[in-house]
């Protein structure tokens, strides 16, 4: 049972790590152009979304 679960886990992260990358590169676009207009406030907001997706990334990865 314990192996079956395992499984579908490393299924379900082997579809959601694609995803998890595009949404980082929209995100560091998003970023990159509030750097430009310096929109601090989205800046932030970026950075924040970017912190949670690496985590995500990096839970994924392992």
């Amino acid at each position: 049972m314990n192996s079956i679960n395992q499984t579908l886990n490393r299924k379900d992260a082997e579809k959601r790590i694609p995803i998890l990358k595009m949404e980082i590169d929209t995100q560091l676009g998003l970023l990159h152009h509030a750097l430009i207009s310096k929109d601090m406030d989205t800046v932030t907001n970026c950075k924040a979304k970017l912190e949670k997706l690496r985590r995500e990334m990096l839970l994924l990865e392992i």
